[in-house]
């Protein structure tokens, strides 16, 4: 290949794409729209999973790093009834296939593999258009701009990119995520630690559209996961600047479920905040534009699933091994790049595939009944 990839968006997938490239002698530019890598925080945990993320790893040639950042006991699993009933419990002995690490230690292996310079910060794009010849120009919000030879979009659910290919944009789903912190957790909320677990936590019942989940992160803290199916003129009622209002919003939703459990609304130390789940259509294709692809969010956002990461990931790894293979035909590799990534992502994982990784072998009737009922 003759010129750089330009690749837009420095997380999970994009910066995957840049070390597979690394790897095989391909230079790439990253333009993020972020200040620095220590901007902002860089979300909550995340479990690596061996059918996918992890074969992005693997390409990427960053396993013993990977291992480095495992938080050890975090796949021990437990699910709770509403009235905080353990149906399930699993603890974690080391040989899950789904290890679970900080997104933001994630983030900072990846850069670390990078050459210096890779990443430039600050380049928040605002706009795109495409030159002819396969060549795109990137506008930032300063006024520069910059032309791509081939151009990546992996900036995420509101892509800028995206336009250039399909003018699909995300729709909101009808379910939000609404998250909570606690700190110091086994010291200042020890009855909800006790209750959380020392890894994952899901507390469903058998109402699709509402359920509390928690994980157990580094530095004793508990990030929970309140799922509420309601419009989002419900939430725009509710002042999230005003924790303790905000608090009390939300947990009235749960007016018959075990304090041990809504605890983790009414005690958390910040205000709860608010994330609208928004989604592409499934199954979206566009036609193929030379020049210019996309990868994870930016081209198959979903509803949260414990997938998107890892897909995001491998997304950048099979397409920076399309362009290694092929980097006399960059067309051809773009083309097999995206056929494979639009039948993978219209292939769902098979129920009894997904439930046991998650859970083992032996998953209780109890909790099969209760993810059954929650699907209507």
């Amino acid at each position: 290949m003759n010129t750089p990839v330009t690749i837009i968006g420095a997380g999970l997938g994009g910066l995957t794409l840049a070390r597979v490239l690394h790897v095989h002698g391909i230079p790439s530019e990253v333009h993020e729209a972020e200040a620095s890598p220590t901007s902002r925080l860089q979300g909550g945990m995340l479990d690596i999973h061996d059918y996918n993320g992890q074969l992005a790893l693997e390409a990427a040639g960053l396993m013993d790093e990977f291992r480095g950042i495992v938080l050890e006991g975090r796949q021990a699993l437990r699910v709770l009834d509403t009235d905080g009933t353990v149906l399930f419990e699993r603890g974690d002995d080391g040989t899950g296939g789904r290890p679970e690490a900080q997104r933001g230690d994630l983030r900072r292996m990846l850069l670390d593999s990078l050459p210096e310079g890779t990443v430039h910060w600050g380049r928040k794009v605002v706009g795109a258009r495409t030159l002819g010849d396969g060549r795109h120009e990137v506008t930032f919000d300063d006024g520069s701009t910059v032309v791509a030879g081939l151009l990546v979009g992996a900036d995420g659910a509101w892509s800028r990119i995206r336009p250039l290919l399909t003018d699909v944009v995300p729709g909101y789903s009808g379910t939000s995520i609404v998250e909570t912190y606690l700190y110091d957790a086994d010291t200042r909320h020890a009855a909800v630690a006790k209750t959380v677990g020392g890894g994952s936590m899901f507390g469903a019942g058998t109402t699709e559209g509402i359920g509390i989940n928690a994980h157990r992160e580094s530095g004793d803290t508990l990030h929970a996961y309140v799922e509420l199916g309601k419009p989002l003129e419900w939430f725009d009622a509710i002042d999230f600047s005003d924790a303790e209002a905000a608090k009390a919003a939300i947990v009235a939703e749960f007016g018959d479920w075990s304090p041990e459990l809504t605890a983790l609304i009414t005690e958390s130390d910040v205000a709860p905040i608010h994330r609208p789940a928004f989604a592409l259509p499934f199954g979206l294709r566009w036609n193929r534009v030379p020049g210019v692809t996309l990868l994870g969010d930016a081209a198959h956002l979903a509803l949260a699933n414990g997938e998107g990461a890892n897909l995001a990931m491998l997304d950048g790894a099979e397409l920076g091994k399309a362009l290694a293979a092929r980097p006399d035909d960059v067309e051809a590799a773009l083309a097999e790049y995206e056929h494979a990534m639009f039948v993978r992502c219209e292939t769902p994982i098979e129920e009894d595939f997904l439930l046991e990784s998650i859970f083992g072998e032996n998953i209780p009737e109890q909790v099969l009944n209760m993810f059954e009922e929650r699907k209507g």
